[in-house]
């Protein structure tokens, strides 16, 4: 698996990261849905330059003319509830991609931590172009369930997983769950660590409460 980690170079991605941690900042659940949609916009601007091109002709008012547009079928796919905002970022740019939609939470027994699913909804992902977008990256099992999930409906010729902050730990764990050279990481910021309940730190705090609100 191929890792991209955006923080790598400067770009106008900080400033939107840095307010979505910025505990002063994050309150404004309108900014912080907006940043993780501007952010979905950049990668998915960064993803559109892997993807395969031919040329085609249209037609004008004027004349016809030749543009090389991309060939591939994407299919943009997340994990409830967290990853909308991120998600309607990269359907504003592939906006003649299907869409597909699991849900997923955390179960928590004791020190004891599993991802539990409990909806899918996913169009034929044979020969697509699959990218699998959630906002945080802490431990990986989500991604790597959520995937699994997705595939019972076809094998994807290549794939991207996006994460907007990812810590070290996951970043490894997929590592070992991709070891496919189709596989492309994405990360616009990785952290060094997870605490003991598993949320990365520094990193940001719940991003589904602060999109939406608190949780029962």
């Amino acid at each position: 698996m191929k890792v991209i980690n955006l923080s790598e170079t400067n770009s106008v991605i900080s400033k939107y990261i840095a307010q979505m941690r910025n505990i002063a900042i994050q309150g404004n659940r309108l900014l912080f849905r907006k940043n993780l949609e501007r952010i979905g916009t950049m990668m998915a601007y960064e993803i559109s330059k892997t993807l395969d091109y031919s040329q085609k002709s249209i037609f004008t008012p004027l004349s016809e003319c030749e543009i090389i547009t991309y060939d591939d079928k994407i299919v943009v796919g997340t994990v409830l509830r967290a990853g909308l905002a991120l998600h309607e970022g990269f359907m504003q740019v592939f906006d003649d991609a299907d869409a597909g939609f699991v849900a997923a939470f955390r179960k928590e027994d004791g020190t004891d931590i599993s991802i539990q699913l409990d909806y899918l909804a996913c169009p034929q992902l044979d020969n697509t172009t699959f990218i699998l977008v959630d906002p945080m990256l802490a431990t990986g099992k989500s991604f790597d369930v959520a995937y699994q999930a997705y595939i019972k409906h076809g094998i994807p010729s290549k794939v991207h997983l996006v994460s907007v902050v990812a810590s070290e730990q996951g970043v490894n764990h997929l590592k070992k769950c991709f070891p496919s050279d189709n596989v492309t990481l994405w990360c616009a910021v990785v952290d060094p660590e997870l605490n003991d309940l598993s949320y990365i730190v520094p990193g940001l705090g719940d991003c589904g409460d602060l999109c939406y609100g608190e949780k029962l």
